[in-house]
C-alpha cells in the first residue's frame, strides 16, 4: 500500500501520512515548549523517572549541561480521507517517488520534532506463505515545526534545485553567506544508523517474537504485543502506540489495516530458496521449492558497541544478546523452527579498548555476593520464556582474564536460584540449568582445525534431544456447515511439538566462536527433525544452510564490532583457507581501528536512538485522555507511592600509600559510637587517597591489587561487628579506583533487590588530565525510584592553589559522565568525599595556638572551602555540616602531634564530606583516632528518604482511570484552519471543582458566553442548606469548612414576603415604593469664587430633598439600573444637634446626615495652643466659600474662628492662615521648642 507525505504551511505546519482510505495527520503545538509552559500534571520533565526515555537538546551538545527539557507536544488525528481537509497541503514524496513505507515514529532532536519515515525497502525474505521481511534502505526525517531543514530532506525532491543558488554561482543554503558551510540535518547520525542495513521489519506479522509465541491466527501485527526486548525503535513509536490504544475498536482496525506505524528489529534476516531437487523433504506439491530462513533479533536492553557494552547489568540484560531462529518450511506447510541464544557473560565486567589485539585487560568490578541477583534474574526470565537453559562457554583456559572468567561462571551457576526451588538443590539430570566449559581454541589447536569443533556434540547431546524444537503443519479440512450437509474447506496451521528449552551460548565477544558453534547446534536440531521424518539432507542444502550462517555471523560482527565475523571463510565451506586466514587479519586490524575512534559516536547515536541521553525528551501527542489520565495520577501518587529511610555511613581516609593500616583495628571508624539506629546502615561507601604511594612510576597505571586487600579488611571488620550485634551481614556492591583513589560501596545483601544500575566512572585531573595522581571515582545506583550517587575525589595539593582545586571540581563535576551521558548533578542525591586539599589561610603558629584552646570557629571562618563555597566559586548548592572535631592534618605518624618535620605544613581540614539533595538529612559529622597515616579519618552518617513506587497498582489506577474517561470525551482534532491559540490546551479540561467554569483562553473567556455574564450552576444539596459564611471567600484555599449548612426553619414555615414582618405580625406590609424625587444637585466647581466674609454650611443639599431612608432609596433606584441599596443607618445621637428644627418646603434639614465624630484631642478656648491643622483645611474651607451668602439656612454646625463654638455642636479643630509667616509673630507660642535652621 503507497503512502504518501504530505505537508502544510499555512496558518499552522502540519504534516499528514496519505493512504487510499485514511490519513495519519501530526501538527506540533508551539505551545508546548516556546511560550506557553506545561502545566505541571503534563509536564514530564516535573513528574520523575524516567525513565528511563529521555530528544538531547542543543544547549546540551554546547554546553554540557544534562537538564531535561520540557516533553514537545504534537498534535495527532487519524480519520478516513475523505473527511480530511487536505487542501492545502502539498507532497513532500513526488518528483517520480512512489512514497513512503511506513513511520517509525517521532524523535526530538533539541527543541525540533521530526517524523522519521521508510523511504526505502528491499524483500529480504519470506518465513511462510504471506509472511514477508523488508529490510530498511533508506529512511527520512520530516521537521513538524521547522522548516530550516527542508532543504537537505532528500534529494529525491529535486535533485537539480537551484533555489538556493546566490548571484555569485555558488549555493548558499538556509540564509548563510558565502564561505559558511550548509546546514547540516540534525537527524544525520541516526539516518547513517537506520540505513545501514541492519534493520528489517515485516507489515504482516510480529518479527519481534518467535515462530512458536506467534498467535497462529494473526491477520496482522498487534503493535501493542510487540516485545520491547526486540524493537529497536520502541522510543519513537511508543508515543503512537499509546495514541492507538485509546482509539476505538473500528479506528484501531483501520490504523493496523493502514500499515502506517512500523515496528523495527536490528540483527539478520535472509531466506534461501532450496530447489524441490536439494529439499531434504518430500513435498506433494512437486516443483514447489522450500524455504530457509534465519533470523537474529538483537537485543536493544543493554544495545551497544564492542567495549562500551559488556557483561550484565541490575535488571539482568546483558550485552550483545541475540536470539537466533532457524526456520524451514516446505510447500504443504510443514514449519520447522529453532531457537537458541547468544549473549556476553552475565556478570559485571568491563574492557578497555586499546591499540593491540586481544591484549584488552578484562576486570570484574563486582563481587560474587552483589553479582548474584542479577545473574539469577537473568536466567530466571530465560527459564521463564524458553524452559531449561543450556549455557555452552567457549571462553579460553590459557588466558588469565577468559579464566577468571569461568570459574565466575561457574560459581553462580553453581548458586543460582533456578537450580533451588523450594530452597531444595535439585539432582543433577534435573537441573533448569547447566553448563559446558568448552575451550573453542584448545579443542581446534590440532591438526584438525576448525572441524574438530563438532567434538561438542557430544557434550549436548542429551539436552538437544530434551529441548526438541518447534513443528507446525498445515492440514486442510472441510467440516460440515450446515444441514444440508454443504462443506467449507478450511486450511490452518496444527502444532505438533514445541520447543521446551534453549542452548545460551558464549564466548568473550559471542561472534567468531560463538557463530560456529551456532551454526553446529543448528545443524544438529535439523538433522534431528529429518530424521524423524525418516530423511536426510543433502550436501547442497547444508552448504545453503553454511552460507546462512557465515552471513549471519558477518552482520551480527558488524553491529557489535565493526567488521565482518572471523573465521567465516570455515563456516561457508567447511575448510579454512589461506585467503580466510588473511581476510581474518586484516578485519582484526580493523576492528582495532574502529573500537579506539569511532565506538565513541556509534554508541552516543545508539543511545540517541533508544532514548537514553540524560536531558532526552520523547515527544508528547496531544490526547485528552492521555492529559487527563496523568494528572490524575499525579493526584493519586500516595495511592501507589510511599518513601522509606535508609541511613548511610560514608567515610572518607588518605593512607599516605600505607598499607600496614590493613590489619589494623577499623572498627573506631568503620563502627563508631553512633545511636542506636545507626549502627548497622544499610549503605556504607568508604574512599580512600593514596591507597598506593605516588611515585611517577604509579601515577600512569592502577593497580587493583591493594585496593582489593583494603576492602576485605573493611568487610571483614563490618561484618565482625554485625556478628557481634546479631545482625544481617555486609556485600560489597561495586569498587572503583584511579591510581591512588579509590571507593567501595557495600550493602546489606537484603537491599540488593532495591538496587539496579549500578555504574562507576572515572576522572583524572592530573598532569591537565593526563595523569592519575589527582582525580575523582564516582560509582552511582537506583535505590528503589532514588538515584544516588557517591565522588570520592583527590584534588590538587599546596596551601595557594585554592583556585585549581575550584577547576578540579569543576572538571570532575561536568566532564564525569556514567552510561545514557548521566552526570553526577544528575541524582536525588549526592555524596562528595575525600581529601580536597584546602586549608586554613592563617599563619602556623596561630593555627596551632586556636586548636589548642579548642577555637575550632575562628578557624573555620578562614577555612578556604568555606570562604569559596561562600563566594560561589566551588560546590554550589552543596551543604557541610557543623565541624566539630580538629584538623584532620598533617599529623606526625603513630602520634596525635602535628607535623613537627622541617615543612612544619599548617594544621588543615582537607579531609570532607559533603551532600547535596532535599532527601538527605546529616546526622553525624566526625573524625577517628586511627594514627597509623599522617591524616585521621573522617566518617558521616546519612538519613536518606527513597522512594518507592509500586507499578502494578499505579498501572492498575490508570486503567481504571482511561476505562471512566473514554466514555465522558472525545478525540483532539488537529485538521483544522483555525490559528495558533491556546485553546488546543484546554480541550476537554474540566474546572478546578465541580460547578466552576471552564478555563480561559486568548479566545474564550470564562466570563463571557454568548454575550452574557457566566453564571454558576452550583445549587444547594436542599432548600434547607446556604452558602456557608465561614468558608473562605478564596475557594482554592484549603479549609475544613464544608461548603453549605443547614437552616432550620422556624415552625409552620416561612415565605419570602415574611422577611418584611416585624415582630411576627401576619398582617404587616412591605414598604411602599420609593417616590419620583429629583435627582441630586452636583456639588459645587472645585475653583470657587472669592469669599465675602460668610462661611457656608458643611453640606449642600437640594431643598426638595427628603432624608428618610426610603427616599433616599428612591433616588438612588431612579439614578442606576441596579437593586437598590441598604438603607443608610440613622444618625448616632451625639451628632445630631439639639437645636435642630424639622425641615421645611424651603429648609432642608441634614439631621441625619453623618458628621465626623467629636474629637477629645481638640482643646476648648481655654486650652493651651496646640500645633496648627494640616493643611488641606484650607482647600476645604476655599471650596466651600464659593456658595453665595445665605444660600442655606439650616440647624447645622457651622465652622467657627479657633475658640468659638456654637451650642450643642460638636467641636472642631482649629483652623489657622496659611500664609501666615511661621517665624513671624505669633510662632514662638504655637512652635514652642522650635528653632530656625541657619544655612552653613
Amino acid at each position: 500500500m503507497s503512502i504518501r507525505v504530505l505537508l502544510r504551511d499555512h496558518p499552522h505546519r502540519a504534516l499528514a501520512l496519505v493512504t487510499s482510505a485514511h490519513a495519519l495527520i501530526f501538527r506540533y503545538v508551539s505551545s508546548g515548549i516556546d511560550n506557553h509552559p506545561f502545566p505541571s500534571s503534563l509536564n514530564p520533565s516535573r513528574n520523575a523517572s524516567t525513565t528511563s526515555f529521555q530528544s538531547l537538546p542543543a544547549s546540551v551538545h554546547a554546553t554540557g549541561s544534562s537538564t531535561p527539557s520540557a516533553a514537545p507536544r504534537c498534535m495527532v488525528e487519524f480519520l478516513e480521507r475523505d473527511a480530511a481537509d487536505l487542501r492545502d497541503f502539498r507532497p513532500l514524496t513526488g518528483f517520480g517517488s512512489s512514497g513512503v513505507h511506513g513511520t517509525l515514529g517521532l524523535m526530538t532532536v533539541g527543541s525540533d520534532v521530526f517524523l522519521c519515515v521508510v523511504n526505502s525497502a528491499s524483500k529480504v525474505a519470506q518465513v511462510r506463505e504471506r509472511e514477508t521481511v523488508l529490510r530498511i534502505g533508506g529512511v527520512e526525517f520530516y521537521c513538524l515545526n521547522n522548516s530550516d531543514y527542508d532543504h537537505v530532506l532528500h534529494d529525491e525532491i529535486n535533485p537539480y534545485s537551484t533555489d538556493d543558488v546566490g548571484e555569485d554561482g555558488f549555493e548558499h543554503r538556509s540564509g548563510r553567506g558565502p564561505g559558511e558551510p550548509p546546514l547540516e540535518h540534525p537527524c544525520l547520525a541516526l539516518k547513517k544508523l537506520l540505513s545501514s542495513g541492519t534493520f528489517y521489519y515485516s507489515a504482516d506479522f510480529d518479527l519481534t517474537k518467535r515462530l512458536q509465541d506467534r498467535p497462529a491466527d494473526a491477520a496482522t501485527v498487534d503493535i501493542e504485543s510487540l516485545d520491547d526486548g526486540f524493537l529497536w525503535n520502541s522510543h519513537m513509536i511508543k508515543p503512537l502506540v499509546d495514541f492507538r490504544s485509546r482509539l476505538p475498536s473500528r479506528e484501531k482496525n483501520a490504523l493496523d489495516d493502514s500499515k502506517l506505524l512500523t515496528s523495527a528489529i536490528r540483527g539478520f534476516v535472509m531466506t534461501i530458496t532450496v530447489p524441490p531437487s536439494s529439499s531434504p523433504a518430500r513435498s506433494a506439491r512437486s516443483g514447489l521449492p522450500s524455504t530457509l530462513t534465519l533470523i537474529s533479533r538483537l537485543s536493544c536492553r543493554r544495545a551497544g558497541t564492542r567495549f562500551n557494552a559488556r557483561g550484565i547489568d541490575d535488571d539482568g540484560n546483558v550485552a550483545n544478546f541475540v536470539q537466533t531462529e532457524t526456520v524451514f518450511a516446505t510447500p504443504d506447510g510443514i514449519c520447522f523452527s529453532y531457537v537458541q541464544m547468544r549473549g556476553s557473560v552475565p556478570l559485571f565486567w568491563e574492557q578497555s579498548s586499546g591499540l593491540l589485539p586481544n591484549q584488552q585487560k578484562i576486570q570484574i568490578t563486582r563481587s560474587t555476593e552483589a553479582t548474584q541477583p542479577a545473574f539469577d534474574r537473568h536466567f530466571e526470565e530465560l527459564e521463564s520464556d524458553y524452559g531449561a537453559v543450556h549455557i555452552v562457554n567457549l571462553l579460553s583456559n590459557d588466558k588469565p582474564g577468559e579464566l577468571e572468567l569461568t570459574q565466575r561462571y561457574r560459581f553462580h551457576v553453581q548458586h543460582s536460584s533456578v537450580n533451588q526451588r523450594s530452597g531444595q538443590k535439585v539432582s543433577e539430570e534435573h537441573q533448569l540449568l547447566k553448563e559446558t566449559d568448552y575451550d573453542f581454541h584448545a579443542e581446534t589447536r590440532g591438526p584438525y582445525g576448525y572441524e574438530a569443533a563438532s567434538g561438542i556434540r557430544y557434550f549436548i547431546q542429551d539436552s538437544a534431544d530434551a529441548f526438541a524444537y518447534y513443528l507446525s503443519e498445515e492440514v486442510e479440512e472441510a467440516p460440515r456447515t450446515n444441514e444440508k450437509s454443504e462443506h467449507m474447506a478450511v486450511r490452518r496451521p496444527i502444532v505438533i511439538l514445541q520447543q521446551e528449552g534453549v542452548f545460551r551460548v558464549n564466548c568473550l565477544d559471542c561472534l567468531d566462536r560463538t557463530n560456529l558453534v551456532q551454526t553446529i547446534l543448528s545443524q544438529m536440531a535439523l538433522e534431528t527433525f529429518l530424521a524423524h521424518r525418516g530423511e536426510r539432507a543433502s550436501n547442497d542444502f547444508w552448504n545453503r544452510h553454511g552460507t546462512l550462517w557465515a552471513d549471519n555471523g558477518d552482520a551480527l560482527s558488524r553491529i557489535y564490532a565493526g567488521t565482518g565475523a572471523l573465521k567465516s571463510s570455515f563456516t561457508r565451506s567447511g575448510k579454512m583457507s589461506l585467503a580466510g586466514a588473511l581476510a581474518d587479519v586484516r578485519k582484526s586490524a580493523t576492528r582495532v581501528y574502529i573500537n579506539n575512534f569511532a565506538d565513541k559516536g556509534r554508541q552516543n547515536t545508539i543511545d540517541m536512538l533508544l532514548g537514553r541521553l540524560m536531558g532526552q525528551a520523547p515527544v508528547s501527542l496531544f490526547d485528552p485522555l492521555t492529559d487527563y489520565v496523568h494528572a490524575e495520577l499525579t493526584k493519586r501518587a500516595a495511592e501507589y507511592s510511599s518513601t522509606k529511610s535508609i541511613y548511610m555511613w560514608v567515610g572518607t581516609f588518605n593512607l599516605n600509600g600505607r598499607g600496614r593500616g590493613v590489619s589494623e583495628d577499623l572498627s573506631p571508624w568503620l563502627c563508631p559510637p553512633v545511636d542506636a539506629t545507626q549502627e548497622q546502615p544499610e549503605i556504607v561507601a568508604v574512599g580512600f587517597q593514596e591507597i598506593v604511594e605516588l611515585s611517577p612510576q604509579q601515577i600512569m597505571s592502577t593497580d587493583p591489587s591493594r585496593r582489593q586487600a583494603w576492602e576485605s579488611a573493611v568487610k571483614r571488620t563490618l561484618n565482625d561487628d554485625a556478628r557481634k550485634r546479631g545482625t544481617e551481614e555486609y556485600v560489597i556492591l561495586r569498587g572503583g579506583q584511579l591510581v591512588g583513589a579509590s571507593l567501595s560501596i557495600f550493602v546489606k545483601a537484603s537491599q540488593l533487590k532495591y538496587i539496579k544500575n549500578v555504574e562507576g566512572s572515572l576522572k583524572k585531573t592530573g598532569m591537565s588530565g593526563i595523569a592519575g595522581n589527582k582525580g575523582a571515582v564516582a560509582i552511582r545506583m537506583d535505590y528503589a525510584n532514588t538515584t544516588i550517587c557517591f565522588v570520592t575525589a583527590h584534588l590538587a595539593a599546596g596551601f595557594a592553589n585554592y583556585e585549581e582545586r575550584n577547576r578540579d571540581f569543576k572538571t570532575i563535576n561536568d566532564g564525569l559522565r556514567f552510561q545514557h551521558n548521566r552526570t553526577i548533578n544528575d541524582h536525588d542525591a549526592i555524596v562528595w568525599l575525600g581529601d580536597f586539599n584546602y586549608r586554613i589561610g592563617l599563619g602556623d603558629e596561630k593555627v596551632r595556638k586556636l586548636i589548642q584552646v579548642g577555637d575550632l570557629d575562628t578557624l573555620y571562618q578562614n577555612d578556604q572551602l568555606n570562604l569559596q563555597m561562600v563566594a560561589g566559586l566551588t560546590f554550589p548548592y552543596y551543604s557541610e555540616a557543623r565541624i566539630t572535631f580538629k584538623p584532620t592534618y598533617k599529623y606526625d605518624l603513630g602520634v596525635d602531634q602535628y607535623d613537627t618535620s622541617e615543612k612544619q605544613r599548617i594544621p588543615a581540614w582537607t579531609d570532607r564530606i559533603l551532600r547535596k539533595g532535599n532527601n538527605l538529612r546529616q546526622i553525624n559529622y566526625d573524625a577517628a583516632p586511627l594514627r597509623f597515616s599522617d591524616h585521621r579519618p573522617v566518617y558521616a552518617t546519612f538519613n536518606c528518604t527513597v522512594n518507592i513506587i509500586n507499578e502494578a497498582k499505579k498501572e492498575m489506577i490508570s486503567k481504571e482511570l482511561y476505562t471512566a474517561r473514554r466514555s465522558s470525551v472525545g478525540d483532539a482534532l488537529v485538521n483544522g484552519d483555525f490559528e495558533d491559540s491556546d485553546d488546543e490546551d484546554l480541550i476537554e479540561y474540566e474546572s478546578v471543582q465541580p460547578g466552576l467554569p471552564s478555563a480561559s483562553s486568548d479566545r474564550r473567556k470564562w466570563w463571557i458566553e454568548h454575550g452574557m455574564p457566566a453564571r454558576s450552576t452550583v445549587k444547594p444539596p436542599s432548600q434547607d442548606h446556604i452558602p456557608n459564611p465561614n468558608r473562605p471567600s478564596n475557594p482554592f484555599a484549603p479549609s475544613s469548612e464544608p461548603d453549605w449548612v443547614k437552616v432550620e426553619k422556624p415552625p409552620g414555615g416561612l415565605s419570602r414576603t415574611s422577611s418584611w414582618q416585624v415582630d411576627g405580625s401576619s398582617d404587616a406590609k412591605p414598604p411602599p415604593p420609593p417616590r419620583n424625587l429629583p435627582s441630586r444637585k452636583l456639588p459645587p466647581p472645585i475653583n470657587p469664587p472669592p469669599n465675602n466674609g460668610t462661611i457656608p454650611h458643611l453640606l449642600d443639599r437640594s431643598p426638595s430633598i427628603s432624608s428618610t431612608a426610603s427616599d433616599r432609596a428612591s433616588i438612588l433606584s431612579k439614578q442606576t439600573s441596579r437593586k437598590p441599596a441598604p438603607p443608610i443607618p440613622k444618625k448616632p445621637k451625639n451628632l445630631s444637634s439639639p437645636t435642630a428644627e424639622p425641615s421645611s418646603p424651603a429648609t432642608s434639614t441634614v439631621s441625619d446626615a453623618p458628621l465626623p465624630p467629636p474629637r477629645s484631642s481638640i482643646p476648648s478656648a481655654k486650652s493651651t495652643p496646640t500645633p496648627p491643622a494640616p493643611r488641606r483645611g484650607t482647600a476645604v474651607a476655599a471650596a466651600l466659600s464659593r456658595q453665595a451668602p445665605g444660600e442655606l439656612k439650616t440647624a447645622s454646625p457651622v465652622l467657627r474662628r479657633h475658640g468659638e463654638q456654637a451650642e450643642g455642636a460638636p467641636v472642631l479643630p482649629p483652623r489657622r492662615r496659611t500664609d501666615e509667616d511661621l517665624l513671624g509673630a505669633g510662632a514662638d507660642e504655637q512652635l514652642h521648642g522650635w528653632k530656625p535652621l541657619q544655612p552653613r
